[in-house]
């Protein structure tokens, strides 16, 4: 077990897992140098990791996913049954279980070799979940977008509408557009109580989004966004459009015409 010399309450305790010592003594080594660590246990594999989980206080696990024995996913999902569970953030050299990560209440994913900025930045996502209310909402759902060798989160907040493409989806917001690998189905069953509405067999959109909408002949579109000019319309199939009026009616502070 290692330890800063400054260990106030307020500040973190974590545990740092991983089977290969180098990684793990260097991933100790990092966490060490942030502001608001303060006690760190280590372990070497998923066992080890449990004793040491339920005898001490420990607020987040950084965890490698490739171990001997139960892998990192399997020991996040145990922990999710925990009564308090831990935060979680997977320290991995592999961007290929991102998805699975996040769906397992993940905080973070980040990618060996380890950047000390990156940390920093999960140290503090934690550190402002911790601070939270109970009764607070939840955080947003985060979808993780790899492009380039990087890895970055688009919030579900952001989303206005998401688009099937194949067994993949492409998620709009204001700004972009990303490609996730992730059936629109899941994402229509996964954001369902967030507000979002399957209008189309390839569309998935933000209700709280829409502003109008419009009939031409026998077809239906929805209006999304704000002025004419970068409003979105999108197509509504027949046997759509009654439960995309009656979830408008129904929602609050709506603001949308028919035309």
């Amino acid at each position: 077990m290692s330890q800063n010399t400054d260990d106030p309450d307020s500040t973190l305790h974590v545990l740092a897992v991983d089977d290969e010592r180098p990684a793990l003594d260097e991933l100790v080594y990092l966490l060490g140098g942030q502001p608001g660590v303060g006690t760190i246990h280590r372990a070497s594999e998923a066992t080890a990791a449990l004793r040491l989980l339920r005898g001490h206080r420990i607020d987040a696990v950084f965890l490698d996913i490739d171990m001997p024995g139960l892998t990192g996913m399997e020991l996040a999902d145990i922990l999710g049954g925990f009564a308090d569970p831990p935060a979680i953030v997977f320290v991995t050299a592999h961007d290929d279980h991102a998805v699975a990560a996040f769906d397992l209440g993940a905080v973070d994913y980040l990618l060996k070799p380890l950047r000390t900025a990156r940390l920093a930045e999960a140290v503090r996502r934690i550190a402002a979940a911790r601070v939270k209310q109970p009764t607070a909402q939840p955080p947003t759902d985060v979808i993780p977008v790899e492009l380039a060798g990087v890895t970055t989160l688009v919030n579900r907040a952001d989303v206005a509408w998401v688009e099937a493409d194949g067994d993949y989806a492409r998620l709009h917001t204001a700004t972009a557009s990303h490609l996730v690998r992730i059936p629109l189905s899941a994402l229509e069953t996964r954001w369902a109580d967030a507000g979002f509405l399957r209008v189309h067999r390839s569309y998935l959109i933000a209700l709280h989004l829409v502003t109008g909408l419009r009939t031409v002949g026998s077809g239906t579109f929805v209006c999304l966004g704000g002025n004419h000019s970068s409003a979105i319309e999108l197509p509504v199939s027949r046997r759509q459009v009654r439960e995309l009026k009656q979830r408008l009616i129904h929602a609050p502070r709506q603001n949308w015409t028919q035309r």
